[in-house]
């Protein structure tokens, strides 16, 4: 059977190209080919084991319909200023523009009403003065948290609704290869995730690539091996950070979530915040070779007493290394080997006196670790020394922002490493060099989080419908 459209991946991207395409055309035939499970078959093991079972053949928290984005914090950052580079390829306005129209279809599906970081503007100026003291630059962004366990609600209305109109989805199937004859794409050859015994090819007039953070590596192979054009881009490489939620109280507040730029010395690195949770929990993902990744989930119903970020480290690199996922992949293997494969938690006060930390340390920290299986250690001894000073100059700053970030019990979670750093080179249509491929979200190192990857699949559904 041929399609007028397949797509790989069932991430925000692919869902929302499928979304906006079947609305404007219900008679176009769309695939959407996800390797991992329907959202409702999506769980994780370790709410009851308490500790990663290394789930086969993919983690439920990375693979699935919504991809990680159904198991993130599930915010929205309304912002062309947060979210990726997508606004240099289309334009800042248009940017905004789309936003506001992606925002209303999450709306449509269950999102909350409330948007976060727009009522207290005095307060606001304040930690900007705060900031400008500290070096450090405060991004306007207001944010529409979905809460973890309701962005899998939503995700799941989207799936029911995208089945109900015709769209037909193909899950815990592996798109392994593309079929290209002369410059242009035919279709795709797949095969069955688990046994990977059952080859077929499936063929459409289009195909789009949404593979997200998961498939950046693959999606990195698939371009050297059909000479798709592209380049190294950027990885993203840091900690995760955890403090009681008093001393975040304020800026939790005012902003709920504070994105702050800097810079800091000797390197002058680009060092941002990311991902803030106001009373979440540290999170694991897993991906290939069971690499464990450190992350933060933010729930609507449920608190912890805790407030977890992400502080990351901008890596480019040069002549003659272009292997930028590979570097944060290796990094991430060295964490894990010391953690015995798992998450490493270090106190803030331990690395400035030089010292591991140790479990019965952690155990009568006014912290209490919402990771219960992270294992206490030296982060230090496996983090890059660039990396590892550019994150404790930038806590240093950050603490003239938020008085007590800086404690001696604040834990640092490794490795928290973002895989999006190939960029493919794409059109203004989002085509790639080969004729009627397109390459969306995350994977594509054009966008970072659910609303940008969300807007680039609107932007591709209203394309594919001239």
């Amino acid at each position: 059977m041929k399609y007028d459209l397949i797509i790989v991946g069932a991430g925000p991207s692919g869902i929302f190209t499928a979304l906006e395409l079947n609305r404007r055309d219900s008679n176009k035939k769309i695939l959407i080919i996800e390797q991992g499970k329907p959202i409702e078959k999506r769980y994780c093991p370790k709410e009851k084991t308490k500790k990663c079972v290394n789930c086969v053949p993919f983690c439920n928290i990375t693979t699935g319909f919504a991809g990680a984005g159904a198991f993130s914090d599930g915010k929205l950052s309304l912002s062309p200023e947060v979210g990726g580079d997508l606004p240099e390829m289309i334009g800042y306005d248009y940017t905004e523009e789309l936003i506001q129209y992606t925002d209303k279809i999450y709306l449509e599906f269950g999102a909350d009403t409330k948007v976060e970081g727009i009522e207290y503007k005095e307060e606001i100026k304040e930690v900007r003065r705060k900031a400008i003291e500290a070096g450090l630059k405060l991004v306007d962004c207001p944010i529409r948290h979905l809460g973890t366990e309701k962005a899998q609600e939503i995700y799941q209305r989207i799936e029911k609704y995208l089945i109900g109109s015709g769209v037909e989805i193909l899950f815990e199937t592996q798109t392994t290869d593309i079929i290209v004859e002369d410059g242009v794409i035919k279709g795709v050859v797949v095969t069955d995730s688990l046994k990977k015994t059952k080859i077929e090819n499936i063929y459409a007039d289009n195909v789009v690539i949404s593979a997200g953070r998961k498939g950046a590596d693959w999606l990195k192979s698939l371009c050297v091996q059909h000479n798709i054009a592209h380049r190294a881009g950027t990885v993203d490489i840091g900690v995760r950070v955890e403090v009681r939620n008093e001393v975040m109280e304020r800026v939790n507040n005012i902003l709920y979530e504070s994105k702050l730029i800097g810079y800091p010395l000797p390197f002058k690195d680009k060092v941002r915040t990311f991902c803030q949770n106001p009373g979440g929990y540290v999170s694991q993902e897993n991906y290939d070779n069971n690499l464990a990744v450190v992350n933060g989930h933010s729930y609507k119903d449920k608190k912890s007493n805790n407030t977890n970020l992400a502080i990351l480290c901008s890596h480019n690199f040069s002549y003659p290394f272009n292997e930028p996922i590979k570097y944060g992949v290796k990094v991430s293997e060295l964490l894990n080997m010391l953690g015995d494969g798992r998450i490493l938690v270090q106190r803030y006060g331990d690395i400035l006196d030089g010292k591991r930390t140790w479990q019965n340390e952690l155990s009568r920290s006014n912290v209490a670790p919402t990771l219960p299986d992270a294992v206490a250690g030296d982060i230090t001894s496996a983090m890059p020394y660039r990396t590892m000073t550019n994150i404790l100059n930038f806590i240093e700053a950050l603490n003239i922002v938020v008085p007590g970030f800086a404690g001696t019990e604040t834990l640092l979670y490794a490795p928290e490493v973002k895989f999006y750093s190939n960029k493919v080179e794409l059109s203004k249509d989002f085509e790639t060099s080969i004729k009627n491929l397109y390459c969306l979200g995350d994977a594509s190192g054009w966008t970072r989080g659910l609303m940008m990857a969300s807007l680039m699949g609107v932007r591709m559904g209203q394309i594919l419908n001239k």
